[in-house]
């Protein structure tokens, strides 16, 4: 059973660029298509991007087309989200999670981290 622990988030401007990052344990990261979720308070779990197990294919929420890239490292078990052109609308808890399937659904994934705060200034 594989663990997941996020880390990267932030206060940033708007306009302003961060890296999240999301370590796995407990197992390898490798056979497990990955996502990146973020939850705004009162908004439900939106999934923004996820990736397949050996990096294709990949696939982003519109609202972060253009601006976010996923990518993963399964030699180090790693997986990245580098966020750039950051809004206030895109502050929120963002999550990783594992799963079985390139999906941007979030009952699509079995294991989840507990979350990196994403705050951005206007």
């Amino acid at each position: 059973q594989v663990q997941l622990v996020e880390s990267g988030g932030g206060l940033v401007q708007t306009g302003g660029s961060l890296t999240l990052s999301c370590i796995a344990s407990g197992g390898p990261m490798y056979p497990y298509a990955m996502g990146w979720f973020r939850q705004a308070p009162g908004k439900e779990r939106e999934g923004i991007s996820t990736i397949n197990t050996r990096g294709s294919p990949i696939y982003y929420a519109n609202s972060v087309k253009g601006r976010f890239t996923i990518s993963r490292d399964n030699a180090k078990n790693t997986l990245y989200l580098q966020m750039n052109s950051l809004k206030p609308e895109d502050a929120a808890m963002y999550y990783c999670a594992a799963g079985h399937s390139v999906s941007l659904l979030p009952q699509s994934y079995a294991y989840w981290g507990q979350g990196t705060q994403v705050t951005v200034s206007s």
